[in-house]
């Protein structure tokens, strides 16, 4: 979101909504597209020079290769070709027959039927499972997405061929197959890869071609089965000779083959295996070239990576499984990070890497393949039982949060590599903003992050992301009119980073010796801030204190969702003392629990789970019909109230602690210390079993002024007088 408002990029060029990301598998999965890309803009030509000779006799012409391959040094090329050409007799060294096998591919699992189709079919390996799927739904072939390439000794082999003898291409090699004369069966290697779920994809139904299937649709059945008859085969046999031969000192080869048995050749006709066949030569026999040449070349660039070596990639790197891989390829496309030509070679985009390159420039290398591929062997341990669930989702957060910190930190940097090749965006600031910005770590959890929201009455705080399961909050005052998280990190206040604010106050809401501008940090070192909370906690017109929500999963109360630092304007010694605030030893108030029955004094019941205002509603069973309940708006929130319960507690409650409206009482306790003093030195429970919490949520500690006692505060102590 950052760059997609900070840049002007328009890379679609239709006008769809560009989306930026990252993903620990698109991500290095770009890697490789772009580190090939540098690789050929890095390539620097540089000239070689090899020497070539040629015999020809009566049974037809020899190659040789210089055993050196190429010097690129010119003069010393230039000596040894001089000295082959003042001796040029050349003397047979050694003459080497010997039978060489080329077996058959293993059955075919989803990741070679992807490479397969894109290297003899030119089709992408997000149509070619397209395809596969269709053709699987339609009962011709087994299921698409395995990593099996190995058969169960249960399988009936015999079967699967036996249906493809009625076929007019292939119907003669499956008859031959299943002939015991013939000599050509053999038994399936084994890959060495089975997931226990899925057998290799292989024909489950005969057909010529159906009449509503596309060439695609032919192309990949027929890959199928000509795949499956090959596992099926006997290796292609072939006599390989070599010759080597000795020229002034230099040595020379040429190799030469011969097919003696094709085998799974005659079906599998998307290989291909075969050579020259060299004249006889015997050993000490000498003979003098017909040509001894010395040639030049340059040196090129490696290719751009073809789909079917950026499938093999991913797979080497362990990113992604069999059935996904061809998704992270698609998306890459999709979000125009690179493009793909008709040869299905990929180049990366301006966009694709100058992302890339801002990674890399961050000093880190999230763009490998190390982080997924750790995370996926991790998650196969889990599989066989060496590491626990638990154990590998928190390091996988862990390292995922970390990353996530860091490249807030270095943003500048990724912004620095966009900017080369997109031109800065002209929107103000206000706009490029993200509405939900990352202020610190969460002090209470420990888990997530405390974010900048603000909600639709205008109102601005700093919550826990982990929020409903960590409800530690702090609200901002209510005279802010705007805030935005900035890049600077506070030095001073941990854990951090603690980032701050740029906040804009209203004029009217502040006195005059402040200035409505004012960059903050919420973190507890910034005393002008407290200043203008508390300020605007007296002064505001436009918001009440409001009770605390329920507890954490660890039983101890977290400040509220809304920890309100402000409440309606009345002078300080009428201060409601049976809603003590607590202020926090770093500065900033949280409430604590606060009970029904103190909003119901004020013609309002609040729900102690969600903090929203309760709704009434009149009882209609037997037992209690007519009677009157209070119950939360919430329809998945269980709480509930009668009405006369609530009137119960209030009356107890003025009996044994007096009314907040009686002022000596309440002035009297503000001259003590009041609450900010309570708060500091409470043990952190009151007499009613409230849990007093800073909004950071840790427990407030201290004890009673009046009488010492831990268990509650000097508001509620028995011996007050």
């Amino acid at each position: 979101m950052l760059l997609k408002d900070a840049f002007v990029i328009d890379v679609t060029g239709d006008g769809r909504n560009l989306v930026l990301s990252y993903g620990p598998c698109q991500f290095p999965t770009l890697g490789f597209i772009v580190e090939r890309f540098w690789e050929i803009q890095a390539h620097e030509p540089e000239e070689f020079w090899t020497i070539n000779c040629t015999y020809t006799s009566d049974e037809g012409t020899a190659s040789f290769g210089w055993i050196r391959g190429h010097l690129f040094d010119y003069p010393s090329a230039v000596i040894l070709y001089e000295m082959c050409v003042e001796e040029p007799m050349a003397t047979v060294q050694n003459v080497r027959n010997q039978e060489k096998l080329k077996y058959p591919p293993y059955p075919l699992s989803t990741l070679e039927l992807q490479k397969r189709a894109s290297r003899y079919f030119r089709m992408s390996s997000e149509h070619t499972m397209k395809v596969a799927e269709e053709l699987y739904q339609a009962g011709f072939i087994s299921y698409p997405r395995t990593e099996t390439d190995n058969f169960s000794p249960n399988t009936d082999l015999h079967a699967i061929v036996r249906e493809q003898v009625e076929h007019p291409v292939w119907g003669a090699y499956a008859h031959r197959l299943l002939t015991p004369e013939e000599r050509l069966w053999r038994n399936p290697s084994n890959g060495g890869h089975d997931d226990k779920a899925h057998p290799p994809i292989h024909p489950t139904k005969f057909s010529r071609g159906e009449n509503n299937w596309s060439p695609d649709h032919n192309k990949l059945y027929e890959l199928v089965v000509r795949h499956f008859l090959a596992c099926c085969s006997q290796p292609a046999v072939g006599a390989e000779t070599t010759v080597e031969i000795d020229i002034a000192g230099e040595q020379f080869n040429a190799s030469g083959r011969v097919v003696l048995a094709k085998n799974y050749l005659d079906v599998y006709r998307f290989d291909s295996w075969g050579g020259t066949l060299l004249p006889t030569y015997n050993i000490g026999q000498q003979f003098v070239p017909t040509t001894l040449t010395l040639d030049s070349g340059v040196t090129r660039p490696p290719p751009l990576l073809a789909e079917a070596d950026l499938l093999s990639c991913m797979d080497k790197a362990g990113i992604g499984t069999d059935a996904t891989m061809h998704d992270h390829i698609k998306k890459l496309l999709d979000r125009c990070y690179a493009t793909k030509d008709e040869n299905t070679r990929f180049s990366p985009t301006n966009l694709g890497e100058a992302l890339v390159m801002g990674y890399d420039e961050m000093g880190y290398e999230l763009w490998k393949p190390y982080l997924r591929s750790m995370m996926e062997a991790d998650m196969k341990s889990v599989s066989i039982g060496t590491k626990s669930k638990s154990e590998v989702l928190e390091s996988c957060l862990q390292q995922m949060k970390a990353c996530f910190l860091d490249a807030r930190v270095n943003k500048a940097k990724l912004l620095d590599a966009m900017g080369t090749f997109f031109a800065r965006s002209s929107r103000p600031i206000n706009e490029t903003q993200n509405p939900v910005e990352a202020v610190r770590p969460c002090p209470a959890c420990h888990e997530s992050e405390m974010v900048l929201k603000q909600r639709q009455t205008g109102e601005f705080m700093v919550g826990c992301r982990s929020y409903p399961q960590c409800r530690n909050v702090v609200w901002l005052p209510g005279s802010i009119s705007e805030a935005s998280v900035t890049n600077q990190v506070c030095p001073i206040c941990t854990p951090g980073p603690v980032y701050k604010i740029q906040f804009k106050f209203r004029r009217r809401d502040i006195p005059l010796n402040f200035d409505v501008d004012h960059l903050g940090c919420v973190g507890g070192c910034d005393d002008i801030l407290k200043e203008l909370m508390e300020i605007s906690r007296f002064g505001s017109r436009s918001q009440a204190a409001t009770p605390a929500r329920g507890q954490t999963p660890n039983g101890v109360r977290q400040g509220p969702p809304r920890q309100d630092l402000h409440t309606n304007f009345r002078p300080a010694g009428q201060l409601n003392n049976e809603n003590p605030s607590v202020m926090h030893s770093q500065g900033f108030r949280s409430t604590h629990t606060q009970n029904p029955s103190n909003a119901s004094d004020a013609g309002q019941v609040l729900c102690t789970s969600c903090g929203e205002p309760c709704i009434l509603r009149i009882a209609n069973t037997d037992a209690n019909r007519g009677r009157k309940f209070y119950k939360c708006q919430d329809p998945g929130c269980g709480f509930f109230k009668w009405e006369d319960e609530l009137e119960t507690a209030t009356t107890r409650g003025r009996r044994g602690r007096g009314s907040s409206r009686q002022a000596p009482a309440s002035a009297s306790a503000g001259r003590r210390g009041g609450a900010q003093t309570r708060g500091r030195r409470g043990r952190g429970r009151n007499a009613d079993g409230g849990m007093f919490v800073s909004a950071t949520g840790d427990t407030v500690s201290g004890c009673c002024f009046t009488c010492g006692d831990p268990s509650h505060f000097a508001n509620a102590c028995p011996n007050r007088r």
